[in-house]
């Protein structure tokens, strides 16, 4: 099926939550913000190109996470760089490590914190259940680290997810073997501990900064290895369920879970024909302060905005493609997140 339409496709300007929307484009060097309209409003050219995460900064910056040629040839989500840009595209702060992958948040107190790749001993890897038989990479199984940073680059603090339970947490058994969890994101809470999603376990955990110990844990295989957990400010973890190798049904949702009972308390599921709404890999979700929700189905390019009740008031889908260096012609996001006129983001800069 080809995409015919491009830009904005629904826009229900009673409804929408009013700001402006910003994306990066997976194998882009390229980062956008439109309006709801679909106008571009400002665009950063990045130096390697920002494949995952990014996001606008309290100051007015841009945050993201470029990708390095060198570091595991471990092609999903490998990043590496780590950059701030100031309005006009300028180089504010960086930090290199090119065994950086998926996501990197940049914090209040100017520390950084990300998401590493490490190598598993062959002891290790022995011990690791579950996957597909003999797709492990020729490194053997890659381990991965939360890692963070102070403003100098010196490590401060780190967790290992060897940490995790080998004989509780297995791979999925449709997951290759290359690598342990497959962590995506990375939330920093306010309490300062992480909230952690692993997506070849569909496991998402909340690790105590302090003592490094799991303080809670969320396992379903019908998330379909999520993407983009995050709190929201009730307290409660939304979460992108790509659906991916579900038993039945196959398509996304997004979850709202209680953290105290771990119900799903809100779910979205496609309004019309629920198997039209599927993205089998990156993709995010965001609450708004109106209470919609926004939601980025990564794999078709495409951002919309959802009220409680599931309907969909605005739609865009991006027109920037690019060649991948495998799948072809793309035009796939990892994220999108919206950011309002008066925010201290985009205050009087546009």
């Amino acid at each position: 099926m080809l995409l015919h339409q491009t830009g904005v496709t629904v826009n229900e300007k009673d409804k929408v939550t009013p700001g402006y929307t910003l994306f990066g484009g997976n194998f882009s060097d390229e980062v956008y913000l439109i309006d709801n309209d679909g106008n571009e409003k400002h665009r950063w050219k990045t130096g390697m190109g920002s494949t995952h995460y990014n996001q606008l900064l309290p100051n007015g910056n841009l945050w993201v996470n470029e990708r390095l040629r060198e570091g595991p040839s471990l092609v999903a989500g490998k990043g590496g760089r780590m950059v701030e840009y100031d309005w006009d595209g300028n180089v504010v702060w960086e930090h290199i490590d090119d065994h950086q992958h998926h996501d990197c948040r940049r914090l209040e107190n100017g520390n950084c914190v990300y998401i590493a790749w490490y190598p598993l001993t062959p002891e290790e890897g022995a011990k690791i259940k579950g996957g597909l038989p003999g797709t492990e990479h020729e490194d053997g199984i890659y381990g991965e680290c939360i890692r963070e940073v102070d403003a100098d680059g010196n490590i401060v603090w780190e967790w290992f997810n060897s940490e995790l339970d080998y004989d509780k947490y297995h791979i999925h058994a449709a997951s290759p073997r290359e690598e342990y969890g497959h962590a995506n994101t990375i939330d920093p809470l306010p309490n300062g501990d992480y909230l952690v999603s692993f997506r070849n376990l569909n496991l998402m955990v909340i690790i105590d900064r302090q003592t490094g110990e799991l303080k809670w844990e969320f396992q379903d295989d019908m998330l379909g290895g999520q993407h983009d957990c995050q709190m929201i400010d009730n307290g409660n973890i939304l979460v992108f369920a790509n659906g991916n190798n579900i038993p039945v049904n196959v398509f996304s949702s997004v979850w709202e879970i209680d953290v105290e009972t771990k119900e799903v308390v809100w779910k979205y599921v496609g309004s019309r024909n629920m198997l039209l709404f599927f993205s089998p890999h990156i993709s995010g979700c965001q609450r708004l302060p109106t209470g919609n929700t926004l939601i980025c189905e990564g794999g078709k390019g495409c951002i919309f905005e959802v009220t409680p009740e599931g309907e969909v008031v605005w739609e865009y889908i991006s027109p920037y493609w690019r060649k991948h260096p495998v799948n072809g012609e793309i035009n796939w996001m990892f994220r999108a997140k919206r950011y309002a006129a008066d925010s201290p983001e985009i205050q009087n800069r546009i």
